[in-house]
C-alpha cells in the first residue's frame, strides 16, 4: 500500500498541483482546507507526513502543528509547512512548535517532493549513526529510535533526533550550519540556515540541562562536547 500524506491547504489550486506531483511520487493523497478538517483526517487516517500551509481559515496553520505535537497519537508525524516569504515570524514560531521543514511560496512542486522524501527518510532512520550512543546524562538509541536523559524519555521529532545523533556521533568536532544542513536535512546550495539555529533552540529546550553540551560556535556553528 502506498504511504499517505495530508496535504492541509485552502486554495484548491494548490492542493491540486501538490496531489497530482505527490501521487505521481508515488503517494497516496488526502487533502483538508480548513485546520480542524486536517486535525480530524491526521487522526483517523495516520498519514506519514503532513505539508501543513500556515495561513488557514477556522484553526490556523501553527495552532495544527502545536494540536498534532501534544496528541501522543500524532506527535511523531513529520510536518513540512508552507509560508509565504513576508511570513518569518510565523515560518520561525513552526518550526519552534515541531514542524521539521519549510517550503516558501511561490514553491517548485518538484521541490516539495524532494523535501517530502528528505523528511521521510530521516524519520524512517536512513543511515542512522550508531545504534546506542551515551554521554553524560544523554542516551541515543537509534534501533529503538529513542532519546533519554537522566533515563527518562525525551520526545524529539525525527529532525531533531538525527540532529542529535549527529552531533553526538562528531563529538568534539565544530560542524558548520552548512554541513548539518547537508547531512541532516539532506540540502545543499542556498538554503537558510536560521533553519539549524531554530532546531537546535528547540532541541536544547527539550534536553533541559543536559543541553550545555550542545556549544555554539559563533558564526561557524555546533558542537557536541563531553561536559554535562
Amino acid at each position: 500500500m502506498p504511504e499517505s500524506i495530508l496535504i492541509v491547504d485552502d486554495e484548491q489550486d494548490v492542493l491540486d498541483l501538490l496531489a497530482y506531483h505527490l501521487q505521481r511520487a508515488g503517494f497516496k493523497v488526502l487533502t483538508a482546507r480548513d485546520g480542524s478538517v486536517a486535525l480530524q483526517k491526521a487522526r483517523d487516517h495516520m498519514p506519514v507526513l503532513v505539508v501543513l500551509d500556515l495561513m488557514l481559515p477556522e484553526v490556523e496553520g501553527t495552532e495544527v502543528c502545536k494540536r498534532l505535537r501534544a496528541d501522543p497519537k500524532t506527535a511523531h508525524i513529520p510536518i513540512l509547512m508552507l509560508t509565504a516569504k513576508a511570513e518569518e515570524v510565523d515560518r520561525v514560531l513552526g518550526l519552534e512548535l515541531g514542524a521539521d521543514d519549510y517550503v516558501t511560496k511561490p514553491f517548485s512542486p518538484r521541490e516539495v517532493v524532494l523535501r517530502v522524501k528528505s523528511i521521510l527518510r530521516r524519520a524512517q532512520g536512513e543511515a542512522e549513526p550508531a545504534e546506542v550512543l551515551k554521554f553524560g546524562d544523554i542516551v541515543v538509541d537509534s534501533a529503538k529510535h529513542e532519546v533519554t536523559v537522566k533515563n527518562k524519555p525525551v520526545e524529539l521529532t525525527a529532525t531533531e533526533f538525527k540532529l542529535l545523533a549527529t552531533l553526538m556521533e562528531r563529538r568534539g568536532r565544530v560542524q558548520s550550519r552548512d554541513r548539518l544542513l547537508n547531512d541532516v536535512w539532506g540540502y545543499e546550495g542556498d538554503v537558510d540556515t536560521r533553519t539549524v539555529d531554530t532546531h537546535v533552540r528547540r532541541l536544547r529546550e527539550k534536553l533541559d540541562k543536559a543541553a550545555d553540551c550542545i556549544e555554539t560556535i559563533r558564526g561557524v556553528g555546533y558542537r557536541f562536547t563531553e561536559m554535562t
